[in-house]
């Protein structure tokens, strides 16, 4: 099975790369995500991050983009979809600090994004078969400009976890807290969003919604299981999604399965495995 694996890397490294990276990734806000208990916004970050996307292939095809230069531009498409999940990421933000409910906000984003998608791409013969590879979760695609620009934001959100840790891990555990200590909260919620935004849309646009949504959601939800301080989970999250991801793809590729639904399927086993952990260490505490 290994040297099968080794054998396709030749022809499929920079997939294989790009989809390590993005666990990595998105593994790093995920924490943030499950430890304010906020699963569905990346979901909808996702959604609104596919409608960013089948507008940009829309208007692609128009003349006006020939004219530009962005006709069937990854670029442009990409943008497409970067911007529209920064503002799904902003809008789910800010809705609990203006008296709307959370939960409907996030929903709403999610509904728009999901149905606007299709209709955006029901009249064109080559759109819809791009959304279904959206949905499908495939990386095989990826190329070495993803492994260089995944393995960038990798790096500086590395670094900008190491510079505001304490900060990050306050505004995770209690924001009331963080605001008493005079921690901005508003800066910070929009400096988040944005990151969650720009991850999310270029790795929807990459790895396809399934393993986006996957690699945000479930190593986080494993580590929770595991760890004990929110600290932690910042070194475990990263740990599940990199470890799953290389035991996924070398799965993936011996059985001939799609790479990004084979490591979520065994990241959606992780938190089950887990849970005796959990349960463990609630009753020690009792």
């Amino acid at each position: 099975m290994i040297r099968e694996f080794a054998a396709s890397w030749a022809l499929f490294h920079d997939s294989y790369l790009a989809g390590w990276l993005i666990g990595l990734l998105l593994s790093l806000p995920g924490v943030l995500v499950i430890a304010r208990d906020q699963i569905f916004v990346g979901a909808a970050i996702s959604q609104a991050s596919l409608l960013g996307i089948a507008l940009g292939l829309h208007a692609g095809a128009l003349p006006i983009a020939a004219a530009l230069g962005v006709a069937d531009s990854d670029a442009f498409v990409s943008t497409c979809a970067g911007g529209f999940a920064i503002v799904a990421a902003l809008v789910t933000a800010r809705s609990g600090r203006h008296g709307g409910s959370h939960e409907a906000i996030t929903g709403w984003v999610f509904l728009v994004g999901s149905s606007l998608s299709v209709l955006v791409l029901a009249n064109s013969p080559h759109g819809t078969e791009e959304l279904h590879r959206l949905l499908s979760s495939t990386i095989i695609g990826a190329n070495r400009g993803d492994v260089v620009a995944f393995g960038a934001l990798a790096i500086a959100t590395v670094a900008a976890l190491w510079r505001w840790r304490e900060e990050l891990v306050l505004l995770a555990m209690d924001r009331e807290m963080a605001a008493a200590v005079g921690l901005r909260i508003g800066r910070w919620s929009v400096a988040t969003a944005v990151f969650l935004g720009v991850a999310v849309g270029l790795s929807n646009r990459v790895a396809g919604m399934i393993y986006t949504f996957g690699c945000l959601v479930l190593p986080a939800l494993v580590a929770r299981s595991l760890c004990r301080e929110v600290r932690s989970m910042f070194v475990v999250a990263p740990a599940v999604a990199l470890a799953t991801g290389a035991v996924g793809f070398v799965l993936a590729n011996h059985w001939d399965t799609p790479p990004g639904q084979t490591t979520v399927a065994l990241l959606c086993a992780l938190p089950l495995l887990a849970r005796p952990v959990r349960s463990l260490r609630a009753l020690r505490r009792g």
